[in-house]
């Protein structure tokens, strides 16, 4: 075994622990959440050395680094996350290779999103990005729409062709009510999702919790965590 495949099995074993842990203590099954491994800043290679360690759904969040990996990667079993915010000029590029999209907070986007998903032949999984520091019906410092905005923008993307309405995610806010909050947050999240499957009952995904916080996302119910630094280590040049 190469350092770095040593490297990186040893913190998925810690990350699986965490996961096995929380969802023990929530009385959940560990099969009801899904680990998704944020790859971002590092090379294809490692995203090999994580399928071959059994890792089969990853993310990145810039269309300009996930592209090219994705298609050195194209002949391994993964589910490809985008979960980065994503401008319309980059949907073309994004839809042919992205499985899900996390980050869906507008009406443009959206109708972007099924005109290049339709255009590429691909289905395209869709999370609505909750912003849980923006007003009822703003935006969120790092994207999202408002709770308020959450049902006209799900019955857009349910209605568009190419498209599948898979659920909702949420970054824990820095700002705002929720700020240092994060088991609140994620319950609000939680919250906001069984409403949304009110009119939406396949709409289960529920993508919360990274590395530091996943505990209280498992507790509170979220379906996927996103991991980056616990599995990959320190990103480069971020100290």
């Amino acid at each position: 075994m190469t350092e770095r495949k040593g490297e990186l099995a040893g913190n998925l074993a810690r990350v699986e622990e965490r996961i096995a842990a929380a969802c023990a203590a929530a009385g959940r099954a560990r099969e009801e959440v899904t680990l998704i491994v944020v790859t971002k800043t590092y090379p294809a290679s490692d995203v090999r050395i994580l399928a071959d360690l059994g890792v089969r759904q990853v993310a990145e969040n810039r269309d300009q680094e996930a592209a090219p990996k994705a298609a050195a990667c194209a002949d391994l079993p993964l589910t490809w996350h985008f979960v980065g915010q994503l401008q319309t000029n980059k949907v073309r590029s994004v839809a042919g290779y992205a499985d899900v999209v996390q980050s869906v907070d507008r009406s443009r986007l959206v109708t972007a999103l099924s005109k290049e998903a339709v255009r590429a032949g691909r289905e395209v999984g869709c999370l609505i990005q909750v912003a849980l520091d923006a007003g009822e019906n703003g935006r969120g410092e790092r994207g999202g729409v408002a709770p308020g905005g959450i049902g006209e923008l799900a019955d857009l993307v349910a209605g568009s062709p190419g498209l599948r309405l898979d659920g909702l995610m949420t970054v824990a806010p820095l700002t705002g009510e929720y700020a240092g909050r994060q088991r609140a947050a994620f319950e609000r999240l939680m919250d906001l999702s069984t409403d949304l499957r009110r009119a939406h009952p396949a709409a289960t995904m529920v993508s919360a919790g990274m590395s530091a916080d996943l505990e209280e996302a498992v507790a509170a119910g979220a379906t996927h965590v996103r991991v980056g630094t616990a599995v990959l280590g320190v990103r480069p040049g971020l100290g």
